[in-house]
């Protein structure tokens, strides 16, 4: 393991990179598709260029791990590694990912700009790329629902085609099913392990296949993977997913997305290898999926569905090979990992080739290109003999290590020949299919009534295809010295142990494996020339089509989904408070019940005359406001009681910058509510009958007393809390005395960071509902009277004029001292709003909005980047998110000054709140002028 000062922080800056670079495509479409395509081919470039010298650390065996510490308490930390195995899966998605931006320039309609189509492919590269990059597990499963969400829209990017809505909606249900599956067994997986990191995973894992868990995190991880790589019974969304853009399927469906669910199974084998359930779970689906597939690839007549078909297939053999558990099946298996997308890749290319210029992929219709494109034809036959296992083309080394494999395994129990019969059948229809699309489309005859007369391709559109078929070639001929070291690094990665002694040679003498190819060639030339009777015979087979199935089963569910919330959603807000309190109620009770009585050792204060008269007004202020509802203005001021009390309340129990905040807030609240109001009417009808009334009132006295009851017991009874602890790390941890600032913009800094962006959120939300909006206001009151003529009295104007800046004054000195005594931003910025707020009402509103911003959104966007920018710089110092910095400074004339840097946090939250409660004034006030008065 390296982890030397500035190698491992390539890791995330690659990301960084890629995930950044997804918009720049949609930047530079303007200046034309060729400069759309070289910037997201620079993109992947500079990723790889940027992994590069890790590459040879990954070659000797050794992981480079780059940890940054984000929510450790949670487990969730921005770890990547990078080993043989990584190194391997991002040499394919960059590598082919560049060949397919080369591909896609050509391949795609030349009135497509492509700064979509690259953006789209960008960020799905950079989802696979976090996947084989990640340490931390917790942060694999964001990445791996990324790539579910951006091949969605890549398979829905013909978003016109009905068809392509569907793919993609199937493909997006099944692999976010899988997904969520695997999120669940990876929460399981770091709470046996008792970490998220992958290296502490390995070292538990005699602690995790001990565990009574493992059988149900082996089953849920295996979900995620099943479901990505289109495993039996999940392979149906993948042959749908064809009517996605070629490039995408030779991108997605041959050497990356698919591929995920392989990569999954190879990083947890030395997790969750090497027992029976393994065994039995992973071999047996693969089994199924590689003869399923290559059955079903036999009687496709599209030939792009033939190779979606052959994709499951070799994706079951994948999975059958890690299923074996046995060292060399693992080689083998990685190797075929390298292999299938090296001739995939190529042969999807050719299709999309095919596709483009004779308008048609229907095998009974296209015939003989082999004298019409006969370099394309070329091409394909190669890269189709590859995946049949032709010698000297690298689908036949790894086929020879499955045959070779299966033969020497016993895992079964039973004959020993079963395997190897079962692997040669195999064989024989990968040859079939194969068979069928070289000789169906190259040769048997002419092309059948096609939309256009084939005709090679631009030449560049070639290059990409061509440069897989060499490979192919290469890697057939000079296994050792093309991919020997980058093999046996891949394979020691997911193995975590030795790697077994194996020859990586085109020849290995005549022996059984051999002799199981020969009869898969011949078996699969005999298979291919029986092709009519057995056409003749699946097609009295009952047919069942996978999108139709899905589709109705989603229609269906989508209705009872629908019954389901139009019986419960039915638009009354009584019913949804009725049903919520029942529930706190009830389960409320069953858990004071369950829970044990508390032990009422606190002694209660005693009551004074001060304490009943509170008491008494709160009470009346809130039945007043609750039986007085439909006089809307005497609720409101019933309501303020209710407030004031609070604050008296607070200042009684010496909570002076509670009480500070709750009455800034009563004031601001109560005026903007009256300012809302003054568009309404001034009562409201009775809607509600008698008996709702009185199940109403019992359910809200049960809740009140219910809560009364619980709070007089925790109050009465001895508990231990955290305020000691906030006490005594106020000043040398936070540098403040006032411990209520200090929990808040330090200790507990990311929950008002939260917060405050919650207020910014709803002061936008609060800009689109009243934006534009008009309403006439009422011309008189309740009583028949006319509102005041004078609606500005001078002596109101005359008295705000000096007190805005003395209030502002008072909001400087609030801010300034928060840290150590009451205050602070959200006080400061309450009092600039109540002072904003009575100037707007004496002068009005055409008034305030001459003088006052025109936007509110920038402020509130600067009030967030100061509170989450300075949680940032933290970061610099090696820091946690949000780590502050406080000391002393000595300044001439002024003396010793205690500083600390969360008063920029502060200052974020001041601006967020004055930019709310001024932007809600200012609409308010719009609307006013939009009614007829200023």
């Amino acid at each position: 393991m390296i982890e030397s000062a500035y190698l491992p922080t390539l890791l995330p800056l690659a990301l960084f990179v890629a995930f950044s670079g997804v918009a720049l495509p949609l930047i530079v479409e303007q200046h034309g598709r060729k400069s759309t395509a070289i910037a997201a081919g620079a993109v992947m470039a500079i990723c790889l260029g940027l992994l590069a010298p890790l590459f040879p650390i990954a070659m000797s065996g050794q992981s480079v791990i780059a940890h940054f510490d984000w929510l450790p308490n949670v487990g969730l930390n921005l770890s990547f590694r990078l080993d043989g195995l990584g190194m391997l899966f991002s040499m394919l998605i960059l590598g082919i990912g560049m060949l397919v931006v080369l591909y896609a320039h050509y391949y795609l309609p030349s009135d497509d700009k492509l700064g979509r189509f690259y953006a789209l492919l960008l960020l799905f590269m950079s989802a696979m790329l976090g996947i084989v990059l990640s340490e931390n597990l917790l942060m694999m499963v964001v990445f791996w629902e990324v790539t579910s969400l951006s091949s969605f829209l890549l398979i829905a990017y013909k978003s016109a085609s009905h068809e392509s809505r569907i793919a993609a909606r199937m493909a997006l249900v099944v692999t976010g099913v899988g997904g969520l599956a695997l999120f669940a067994g990876v929460l399981l997986l770091g709470k046996v392990a008792g970490s998220y990191e992958l290296t502490d995973v390995i070292v538990a894992v005699a602690q995790i296949k001990s565990d009574p868990l493992y059988p149900t995190i082996l089953t849920l991880v295996l979900l995620g993977a099943f479901t990505k790589s289109a495993q039996f019974p999940f392979q149906f969304w993948l042959p749908n997913a064809m009517v996605a853009p070629t490039p995408v399927s030779a991108y997605l469906h041959s050497a990356t997305m698919v591929k995920a669910g392989v990569f999954l199974l190879a990083r947890f084998y030395p997790v969750l290898s090497g027992t029976d359930a393994w065994l039995f779970s992973v071999s047996t689906v693969g089994g199924i999926t590689l003869v399923y597939g290559a059955y079903l690839a036999m009687y496709r007549n599209d030939f792009k569905g033939l190779l979606a078909y052959s994709t499951i297939s070799h994706l079951g053999l994948i999975t059958l090979l890690f299923g074996l558990s046995t060292p060399m099946s693992v080689v083998a298996a990685v190797f075929h990992i390298i292999n299938h997308a090296i001739f995939k890749a190529s042969l999807f290319m050719a299709a999309g080739i095919i596709d483009h210029e004779c308008g048609s992929r229907d095998m009974r219709r296209v015939n003989g290109l082999f004298k019409l494109m006969p370099i394309t034809a070329t091409l394909a036959m190669l890269a189709a003999g590859s995946m049949a296992g032709v010698p000297l083309l690298n689908g036949f080394l790894s086929k020879e290590m499955f045959f070779t494999e299966s033969i020497v395994f016993h895992g079964f129990g039973g004959s020993p020949w079963i395997l190897p019969i079962f692997a040669t059948i195999a064989g024989v229809l990968a040859v079939a299919y194969s068979a069928r699309f070289i000789h169906d489309v190259f040769f048997n005859g002419q092309p059948v009534d096609l939309p256009r007369q084939p005709h090679e391709p631009p030449r560049w559109m070639r290059v990409p295809m061509e440069i897989l078929v060499v490979l192919c070639l290469l890697v057939g001929i000079f296994p050792a010295w093309s991919v020997g070291a980058l093999l046996a690094a891949a394979a020691g990665a997911s193995l975590q142990s030795a790697l077994p002694v194996y020859d990586l040679k085109i020849w290995h003498g005549f022996n059984l494996a051999f002799l199981m190819s020969l009869i898969a060639l011949a078996g699969g030339v005999g298979l291919y020339m029986m092709r009519s009777t057995l056409v003749h015979w699946n097609n009295q087979l009952p047919t069942l089509s996978s999108r139709m199935l899905f589709e109705r089963a989603y229609q269906g569910l989508a209705a009872y989904a629908e019954n389901i919330m139009l019986t419960i959603d039915n638009g009354s807000l009584q019913r949804y408070i009725a049903v919520f309190f029942v529930f706190v109620l009830v389960y409320g009770s069953w858990a004071f019940i369950s829970g044990g009585r508390l032990d009422n050792t606190v002694s209660t204060m005693p009551l004074d005359i001060a304490s009943v008269i509170a008491l008494s007004a709160l009470v009346l202020g809130a039945l007043g406001a609750t039986f007085m509802h439909h006089r809307r203005l005497l609720s409101i001021i019933l309501i303020g009681v209710v407030g004031l009390v609070v604050v008296l309340v607070f200042v009684r129990f010496s909570a002076p910058d509670l009480a500070l905040t709750q009455l800034s807030i009563e004031v601001v609240t109560t005026v903007l509510m009256l300012l809302a109001l003054h568009y309404l009417p001034q009562s409201t009808p009775r809607e509600s009958s008698r008996i709702r009334v009185g199940r109403d009132v019992l359910l809200a006295l049960a809740i009140g007393l219910g809560m009364a009851f619980v709070s007089f017991e925790l109050l009465t009874s001895s508990f231990s809390t955290i305020s000691d602890f906030y006490l005594q790390q106020s000043v040398p941890g936070g540098g403040g005395s006032n411990v209520v600032n200090v929990i808040l913009v330090d200790f507990r800094g990311f929950d008002t960071l939260g917060e405050i962006t919650v207020l910014a959120m709803a002061a936008l939300g609060t800009h689109a509902l009243l934006n534009q909006l008009r309403l006439l206001q009422p011309m008189h009151d309740s009583a028949g009277r006319l509102w005041a003529a004078d609606a500005h009295p001078l002596f109101l104007k005359m008295l705000m004029r000096p007190l805005l800046p003395l209030a502002l004054a008072v909001a400087v000195y609030l801010f300034l001292r928060g840290h150590h005594m009451p205050g602070g931003g959200f006080v400061a910025g309450l009092v600039t709003g109540v002072a904003l707020i009575l100037q707007s009402l004496a002068g009005g509103f055409s008034f305030a909005e001459d003088r006052l911003p025109k936007s509110y959104s920038p402020i509130l966007g600067l009030g967030l980047a100061l509170a989450a920018g300075v949680g940032l710089l933290s970061w610099f110092f090696v820091r946690p998110f949000l780590t502050s910095a406080h000391g002393h400074i000595e300044i001439p004339l002024v003396g010793d000054i205690a500083l600390a840097s969360v008063i920029i946090f502060d200052l974020g939250v001041y601006l967020v709140v004055v930019a709310t409660v001024l932007l809600i004034l200012t609409e308010l006030g719009r609307i006013n002028v939009r009614g007829g008065s200023v």
